[in-house]
C-alpha cells in the first residue's frame, strides 16, 4: 500500500528549488549584513569612545592653559639662570654665586623643587635686588634670557603651548619665579602672559620684601583660581601643565591636567588618576629620577665642578 501523500516529500521543479536557495541565500546575506553592520558600529563607539578627543577645543574661549616654568617649559630653574646673570654684572659676590650654584646643582640632580633651596635662592634674590630700580632689572632681564634661557625651552611643551594658541585660546606661565622674569620668558614664547612671585617695590625701586609669599604649590593654585575668575574662564575646561607634585593643587583645579617630565611623586600620582603624562627628557635614568638629560652631561659637571671650586676657596 502506498504511503499517505503528506508523508511523500514534496517534489519540486529545478527552477523553484532555484528559487528557493536563492531566496535563502538572500535572507541570510541580510541578516548577516544587519549583524555584521551592527558590529562595526559597536566596534567603532568603542574605538570613539576610548580615543582621546580633539584637545584643545579650537575656538573655546572660556578655556585657557597653565604652565609651570621650571623643568616644564625650561631645562633648570629661572632663578639660578637669573642669579648667573647678575653675577656677570657683579651684583654679587662670589659667595652668592656659590650658593645658586649648589641649588642648581641639587635641582638637576634631584629633578624636585626643594623649599630648602627655593627659600635660600629667594632671599637671595630678594637681597641683591634690593634698591634697584624695576626697569633696570626688566633690562636685564631680557639680555639674560638671551644668554641663559632661550637655548633651554623644551621644544615639545613649547608646542603643547603652541596648540593652545593655535586653537584660540589664552597660554599663562605660572611659577614661584619672580613675575618680572617670567613675563619676559611669556613674552619671549608669545604666550598672554605669566604668574609669578611679585617683590614689592615703592617708587619703581625693590624694597627687598616680596608681596605676600613666594607662588609656590598651593599659591598657585591661588592665582590660577583667581585668575579665571577674572578672566571668566571655566577651569573644568581648562588644562594645566607641570613637573612637580608640588603643582598637584594647580593641576587638580582644571579638567585637563598634564604631568610633563614628572618627578617620582607626580607621576605615580598621575598614572593613579589617568592623567596624561609627556617626557620630553632623554635617558633611561632621566624617565626614573627626574634629570633633565638634554641639558648635557658636560653642563651638570661643569655646574658641579664650579660650585666646589667655589665652595674651596671659600674655605
Amino acid at each position: 500500500m502506498a504511503p499517505p501523500g503528506w508523508l511523500t516529500p514534496r517534489r519540486r521543479s529545478a527552477t523553484a528549488r532555484s528559487v528557493l536557495a536563492g531566496e535563502a541565500a538572500a535572507e541570510a546575506a541580510r541578516k548577516t549584513s544587519q549583524q555584521l553592520e551592527q558590529e562595526r558600529e559597536e566596534a567603532s563607539a568603542a574605538e570613539t569612545e576610548a580615543a582621546e578627543p580633539e584637545f584643545p577645543v579650537v575656538g573655546d574661549t572660556r578655556a585657557a592653559a597653565f604652565f609651570d616654568l621650571d623643568n616644564t617649559v625650561m631645562q633648570g630653574a629661572a632663578i639660578f639662570h637669573f642669579g648667573r646673570g647678575l653675577y656677570k654684572r657683579k651684583f654679587f659676590q662670589r659667595r652668592e654665586l656659590a650658593r645658586f650654584a649648589w641649588a642648581q646643582v641639587w635641582f638637576r640632580l634631584a629633578g624636585v623643587e626643594d623649599p630648602e633651596h627655593m627659600q635660600e635662592a629667594r632671599d637671595s634674590a630678594l637681597s641683591i635686588v634690593k634698591g634697584h630700580r624695576v626697569s633696570e632689572l626688566m633690562s636685564i632681564g631680557e639680555e639674560i634670557y638671551d644668554e641663559y634661557m632661550a637655548d633651554r625651552i623644551w621644544p615639545g611643551t613649547r608646542a603643547l603651548a603652541q596648540a593652545h594658541l593655535d586653537a584660540g585660546q589664552k597660554v599663562w606661565l605660572v611659577t614661584a619665579a619672580p613675575v618680572e622674569t617670567a613675563t619676559i620668558i611669556a613674552r619671549r614664547l608669545g604666550l598672554t602672559g605669566a604668574l609669578g612671585t611679585v617683590a614689592e617695590s615703592v617708587d619703581g625701586v625693590y624694597t627687598g620684601k616680596l608681596v605676600g609669599e613666594l607662588l609656590h604649590g598651593p599659591a598657585k593654585a591661588e592665582a590660577v583660581r583667581a585668575l579665571a575668575a577674572a578672566e571668566g574662564l571655566d577651569l573644568a575646561r581648562c588644562a594645566a601643565y607641570s613637573d612637580s607634585h608640588n603643582d598637584i593643587p594647580m593641576l587638580s583645579l582644571v579638567g585637563h591636567p598634564y604631568a610633563v617630565n614628572p618627578d617620582t611623586k607626580l607621576r605615580r600620582h598621575a598614572r593613579d588618576r589617568d592623567w596624561r603624562l609627556r617626557d620630553y627628557r632623554t635617558g633611561r635614568k632621566a624617565a626614573k629620577v627626574g634629570i633633565p638629560a638634554a641639558a648635557g652631561v658636560g653642563a651638570l659637571a661643569g655646574g658641579t665642578a664650579a660650585a666646589l671650586a667655589l665652595h674651596r676657596r671659600r674655605r
